[in-house]
């Protein structure tokens, strides 16, 4: 081996090594992923699109399902923190949004606004979601569950005591669509655009999301059959 590469490789894989190369890392996983899935992608292809070793990948990461499990983590932790935030903020009361808008509105936001800290923007990762969610059903389910399901669950449960009306089998289907509608409408698919001739487009997020919010405040309030 050249000993002036395998010096180069220890340097770039030491543990000081700026963030912005673990973020450059991340980023270029990201856009390969939601582009090719993860067969089709190597940790060589993601080293190259990042600019770095295959070392620094190596050592920070090891395979692809870790540097998998640490782009949704570290795209997951400042979207959870600010939804727990909100959350405790929600409040019946005067002059306010009635509660389950207000609930809505603290799980939505902040996916659509936070957690680009790792170079991800949302379209990309609701790219990646959705063809995570195809191929590697197993691998996603696990890394998912472990970044948003506590969050997730503390709303699921708020959204059930707003609805009493409401059974909770039912309310638990309906937020399984909104996540569907949710990573649709971040991955920006293209689809609206075409279908309006270009008129609409989901990168005005204040747009998108109160329109977001009123379809799915409707279909949470909707009937049941047996209603």
């Amino acid at each position: 081996m050249d000993h002036s590469f395998a010096e180069a490789d220890r340097r770039d894989a030491a543990p000081d090594m700026p963030a912005r190369t673990i973020d450059r890392i991340l980023s270029a996983a990201a856009r390969l992923f939601a582009a090719r899935g993860m067969a089709g992608v190597g940790l060589r292809e993601i080293t190259a699109e990042a600019g770095v070793n295959l070392a620094a990948v190596n050592y920070h990461f090891g395979s692809k399902e870790k540097l998998l499990e640490a782009l949704f983590l570290r795209r997951a932790q400042p979207i959870t923190a600010e939804r727990m935030r909100l959350l405790a903020l929600c409040a019946e009361g005067p002059g306010r949004p009635p509660m389950l808008e207000q609930l809505l509105e603290a799980f939505l936001r902040p996916a659509f606004s936070l957690g680009l800290e790792a170079g991800v923007d949302g379209a990309t990762f609701g790219r990646l979601r959705a063809r995570l969610a195809v191929e590697s059903e197993e691998l996603y389910r696990r890394i998912l569950a472990q970044a948003f399901n506590p969050s997730t669950r503390a709303f699921l449960e708020a959204i059930v005591q707003t609805l009493p009306e409401v059974p909770r089998a039912e309310v638990e289907w309906r937020f399984h669509f909104m996540l569907g509608t949710m990573i649709y409408t971040m991955a920006d698919s293209g689809r609206i655009q075409s279908i309006t001739d270009g008129r609409f487009g989901t990168c005005d997020v204040e747009t998108a999301l109160a329109k977001l919010l009123r379809f799915l405040g409707a279909g949470f309030r909707a009937a049941t059959p047996d209603g």
